[in-house]
């Protein structure tokens, strides 16, 4: 289909599917809130509970360890209940967890309450990919990913400026009950507000047709067997497997190395942190807005997703220095591109599945290649622990991170050269 000769969006047709959009956001804000809560805190829980670096990533591993696992089962239920219900349902799971880190009076505790956070939040991306992929059309859906995935790096920012200060006050557990309970409240307003398109009462005659613009997918249930003899679920999931240990880095180590390297601490963390994490969301958007708009001016989906990850690949790459980088804020800017860096190209890999994929197979398709995604992470931890534990430095970390991103988009080019609606 000639995506340039589609009605472009006007107040005529309606904008009620970036209500949507904004539901998903916020919903990752809260996910990130919860998820970087225990990196902020890493060196008082480590002074306080007597940990090492193999503690600390051991609790990343198992976190990775139950979203891996659950992330397969989420994408296969997102398919089958729809995305209402079962984001819904992962969304109270993972808050609820996040609320039971305050109880945790050892390691094992942690590792529990870790655990349960791992499995909640695995259903956020399969069901946010899969809402995007209900609600809007193939040339819109990047753009729409990249914005509800600007969420996470929000999340991000507003870790460091709460948490420390409910810590200073309160005590760490308030930390984990004060952003819990206020993050329940999206939960209500969700299961009001979201519905199918065509369940939709204020979704306009012109919108619904807006969104279901593209060719109409099968309406057979798809199952796994099929998905996995596909050449482009795996250019998906190597995709994922190569990219996503390094996002985790940022996310849980950030704080350790700007600690260690910088002498920041809980009180001093939030500025820098705030600064890459306002960078990774406009990388986020960028890199949705790019590759939507050369589609919308006349680019085939291959050129727009592939150009703009190269893009993406190619900013990535000055991370491999930020290690020596001679004060903070010029680390701070080589970290923050490359977390920008990363948001893009996530975004438009994001919506690789949508893209070739019907509809039905969204989800599984995501959470196959979210479960080697995480899987990833999970050896990429433990490596990360040891090399902190044995030579102390970030520098082959970083290395690791600044080549991920061309390694991935070659290995996505060799499985998928075009990106073509796959034959089931």
């Amino acid at each position: 289909m000639d995506f340039s000769k589609a009605p472009a969006p006007s107040e005529k047709i309606g904008r009620y599917r970036w209500v949507v959009v904004s539901l998903l956001f916020a919903a990752m804000v809260i996910n990130y809130v919860d998820r970087q809560t225990i990196g902020l805190l890493k060196a008082d829980l480590s002074k306080e509970f007597g940990w090492d670096e193999t503690h600390y990533a051991d609790l990343v591993f198992y976190f990775q360890m139950a979203y891996a696992i659950a992330y397969l089962a989420w994408g296969k239920i997102m398919d089958k209940i729809g995305a209402r219900w079962g984001f819904g349902v992962a969304f109270a799971i993972w808050q609820i967890a996040h609320i039971a880190h305050a109880a945790a009076a050892g390691f094992g505790g942690f590792v529990a309450a870790r655990m349960g956070l791992g499995i909640g939040e695995a259903g956020g991306f399969p069901g946010g990919i899969k809402a995007v992929a209900e609600w809007f059309p193939k040339k819109e859906r990047a753009f729409a990913t990249g914005l509800f995935n600007a969420g996470t790096n929000i999340g991000a920012i507003v870790t460091p400026l709460v948490v420390p200060g409910i810590v200073l006050a309160f005590g760490w557990q308030m930390a984990f009950i004060v952003t819990g309970v206020a993050g329940l409240v999206w939960l209500p307003i969700w299961l009001i507000v979201y519905r199918r398109p065509r369940e939709a009462k204020k979704l306009s005659t012109a919108e619904l047709a807006y969104i279901e613009q593209d060719p109409a997918d099968p309406v057979e249930k798809i199952g796994w067997g099929k998905l996995l003899t596909k050449r482009e679920t795996w250019a998906f999931a190597a995709g994922k497997f190569l990219i996503d240990p390094i996002w985790w880095m940022f996310l849980f180590w950030l704080p350790d190395f700007l600690g260690k390297t910088y002498k920041l601490d809980l009180k001093t963390f939030g500025p820098p942190l705030i600064a890459i994490y306002l960078l990774s969301d406009v990388g986020s958007v960028a890199g949705g807005w790019m590759s939507s708009t050369l589609m919308k001016n006349g680019a085939s989906i291959n050129k727009a997703r592939k150009l703009t990850m190269l893009v993406c690949a190619l900013l990535a790459v000055p991370v491999i220095f930020a290690a020596n980088a001679s004060n903070v804020w010029l680390a701070v800017l080589i970290i923050g591109i490359a977390t920008a860096a990363h948001q893009g190209f996530s975004a438009n890999l994001y919506t690789l599945p949508s893209d070739v994929f019907p509809r039905a197979a969204v989800g599984s398709v995501v959470g196959i290649g979210g479960m080697l995604g995480a899987f990833g992470g999970m050896a990429f931890s433990k490596y990360i622990g040891k090399v902190l534990d044995s030579i102390g430095t970030y520098t082959p970390i970083f290395l690791v991170a600044g080549s991920a991103y061309l390694i991935a988009l070659l290995v996505i080019h060799l499985l998928m050269p075009k990106m073509e609606p796959v034959k089931i």
